[in-house]
């Protein structure tokens, strides 16, 4: 006798490990592809797609290809508020630490975005960083650690003048929370001790990680 609810189960896996797939691929997944790579004919993956793109999740572009739907940015939406309450006390504690503001990028669109930003309380100047600003990946320290995150590399990244000039940045990835590609950093208008900044992104990034999951 097969387990209540198994079927039910199983394919609520298969849609999500299809949005996972999806998300995964730039260009976006034949339907063939999607079939080949969950291990089921390619009617399954109809049956699968037919829900997801009612509900936004999913789109098939002019060329047939699967990519993800603007319901999917609702959801993310949605989180953000939650994984900014999240980040907030180690983000203050390195903002005080670092007398520097310290920010939690995450991508979104293949860009980064400044999703929470604290500024510390006892400095005369420092870096005003807008919460919702948008840069390439390739630019600037937070970008930069969340590529390195996806090659697995865990250790500060530190940049000069990427984003705004006379302005010095370091920032570690986020590592570990599914489905989440961020960064800690923190942005200053002078010269960053790499060491002990280096630390102390560190030991945040940790913290969120640690809050996130």
């Amino acid at each position: 006798m097969g387990v209540p609810g198994g079927e039910t189960s199983q394919t609520l896996d298969r849609g999500l490990r299809l949005l996972h797939l999806v998300a995964d691929a730039p260009g976006g997944l034949t339907v063939t592809e999607a079939a080949n790579r969950l291990g089921i004919g390619r009617a399954a993956v109809y049956r699968l797609v037919t829900p997801l793109a009612g509900h936004g999740m999913l789109r098939r572009d002019a060329d047939g290809r699967l990519r993800l739907g603007a319901g999917v940015l609702h959801l993310a939406r949605r989180a953000q508020p939650l994984l900014a309450e999240g980040a907030l006390p180690a983000l203050r504690r390195l903002a005080e630490q670092a007398g520097a503001t310290a920010h939690l990028t995450v991508v979104e669109g293949g860009e980064g975005v400044a999703l929470a930003v604290v500024e510390p309380s006892w400095t005369s100047f420092h870096v005003a960083y807008r919460t919702g600003a948008r840069h390439p990946l390739e630019r600037g320290a937070a970008g930069q650690a969340i590529l390195a995150g996806r090659s697995g590399a865990a250790g500060p990244v530190s940049t000069v003048g990427e984003l705004q000039p006379g302005a010095y940045g370091v920032a570690a990835p986020v590592l570990g929370v599914p489905g989440l590609e961020a960064s800690v950093g923190v942005v200053a208008l002078a010269p960053l001790d790499a060491d002990a900044v280096g630390a102390q992104v560190l030991a945040a990034a940790t913290a969120i990680a640690a809050a996130l999951r």
